[in-house]
């Protein structure tokens, strides 16, 4: 047979590939170096108080991953050892247990290495390493098992074990498709438990914190138990009245209902209102809490000083009251108010408008003269400011005195500081001429108009608001002697 030069060159390169093929399948599937001479693999010995059913080629795993096979079960003096042949690509931890498990009814036994829980040492096993007995486990034999489940069945007598099973056959005769609901219904809960299986890990987890609190107040839910109990038989011992208010309740719903009915035309205005009155609370949250801190300890103060004969010790006996008559100290405050040629007389009867503007005493905020003066109010919305008006509070403008005295400083109708009287706030306008107008509002424009002034009935004098004495001849009395008994007669001509 002749052959060509093509066909030499076509064997050539076939043979090529099936050497190559043949040196891959040996060492990257059969792995023939490291069955035959142990390349990148290591040695370790197991000691088993019996094999378990553990047998040569057997698997070796870790956490649940095949990282090696049994080269050898061997017996020694004091038991069982097996040989283990594993991956140096893996790092197994040196402090850990071995344990021997059957994958199947039929056997199929392997041993799984498990990290002991709580293992601080970061050494791992090397070639010749040796797992010791107390670190390792087997399955119990199934021989024995069978012979404890023999002789349990021994124990039962065949009547009532035919009786058993017949009373059992009753008990689920029927209920198939019940039970086939109850096992799909378990099955489904069991694959929705394994896709949430981290919410649940940490549900687990996050219950101890709050079991642990419950095993702490101990005390308090036992108190609290008792509590209820009490309650409890107080409630039996007056049985008779818890009656009563359920027999009442129909009567008392509709006697509620009518007053409910009854107040109909006014609730609503009046639930509206307090809709102003909750928000005014909520803005002074802080003064209403303040104030319910401090009244307690003020009536009690007060009580205290209304207790006789507290002072034992001195020769003081009775309540501690004082009746010191403080008039005019201090004087009250007119700086800010209309002056006396503005102010009306008290006999006059009609009611004009009021004024623009705010009046109140506008001495400086740091003045000890009428220190619970509007001008002292806290503002609420901004700590450590105060201002007269819930405006000025708010806003950025600042309190400004009109004059550090008591009494009115300037002219009578205006002031000559440029400020207004009363205070106006933006948007207002004084009329011209009127407490407010500044400065222009001179002296001798027009002449002063006079409210009421004190004046000598004798002679009619009286003194203007500009200081100068005038006389008013038809308020003088005539000079006649007046006796007691012309007091009761009517006056007339």
């Amino acid at each position: 047979m002749r052959l060509t030069r093509r066909i030499r060159l076509q064997l050539l390169l076939f043979g090529v590939v099936s050497v190559l093929a043949g040196a891959v399948m040996s060492i990257g599937y059969i792995g023939l170096p490291s069955l035959l001479f142990g390349i990148g693999r290591y040695e370790v010995v197991v000691q088993l108080p019996a094999t378990g059913g553990l047998y040569k080629s057997g698997n070796v795993t870790y956490r649940g991953q095949e990282i090696g096979r049994v080269v050898d079960v061997r017996m020694t003096d004091g038991g069982i050892e097996a040989l283990l042949s594993l991956d140096s690509k893996v790092a197994v931890p040196s402090d850990l247990t071995a344990e021997v498990h059957s994958r199947s009814a039929i056997g199929e036994q392997y041993v799984d290495l498990i990290p002991r829980p709580g293992a601080t040492d970061t050494a791992t096993l090397s070639n010749g390493d040796v797992i010791p007995v107390d670190r390792t486990s087997v399955p119990p034999s199934i021989n024995e098992l069978l012979d404890a489940t023999n002789r349990g069945l021994r124990a039962i007598p065949g009547d009532n074990l035919k009786v058993a099973i017949d009373e059992g056959a009753a008990a689920v005769g029927g209920l198939g498709p019940e039970l086939s609901r109850l096992v799909k219904g378990s099955t489904r809960l069991s694959i929705d438990a394994d896709k949430n299986l981290g919410e649940l890990t940490n549900l687990i987890d996050y219950a101890k914190p709050v079991l642990d609190t419950q095993s702490e107040t101990s005390d308090s839910i036992a108190s609290w138990a008792a509590n209820i109990a009490d309650i409890t038989r107080q409630v039996e011992q007056q049985d008779s009245a818890v009656r009563g208010i359920f027999m009442d309740m129909p009567s008392t719903a509709g006697e509620v209902k009518q007053l409910l009915d009854r107040l109909h035309p006014s609730l609503p205005i009046m639930l509206a209102n307090l809709t102003g009155v909750a928000d005014l609370a909520v803005t002074y949250n802080a003064s209403l809490e303040q104030l319910l801190v401090l009244y307690p300890h003020a009536v009690a103060i007060l009580g205290s000083s209304l207790v006789p004969d507290m002072g034992l010790t001195t020769a003081y006996k009775g309540p501690f009251v004082t009746f010191d008559l403080n008039l005019n100290v201090p004087p009250p405050c007119l700086t800010g108010y209309l002056p006396p040629s503005q102010q009306r007389s008290p006999v006059f009867e009609d009611y004009p408008d009021r004024p623009e503007g705010d009046l109140y005493c506008r001495v400086p905020q740091d003045s000890p003269f009428n220190v619970r003066g509007v001008r002292n109010t806290p503002c609420v919305t901004k700590p450590g400011k105060r201002a007269p008006t819930a405006a000025m509070c708010k806003s950025d403008e600042e309190y400004v005195p009109l004059n550090d005295g008591y009494n009115w400083k300037g002219d009578p109708n205006a002031t000559l500081s440029g400020l207004d009287v009363p205070q106006l706030r933006p948007g207002q306008t004084a009329p011209t001429g009127e407490a407010g107008a500044g400065p222009a509002a001179e002296l001798g424009e027009h002449p002063p108009s006079m409210a009421f002034a004190e004046f000598d009935p004798l002679t009619g004098a009286y003194v203007g608001p500009d200081g100068r004495v005038y006389t008013q001849s038809n308020l003088v009395a005539p000079a006649t002697d007046r006796t007691w008994q012309s007091m009761l007669v009517p006056p007339g001509p």
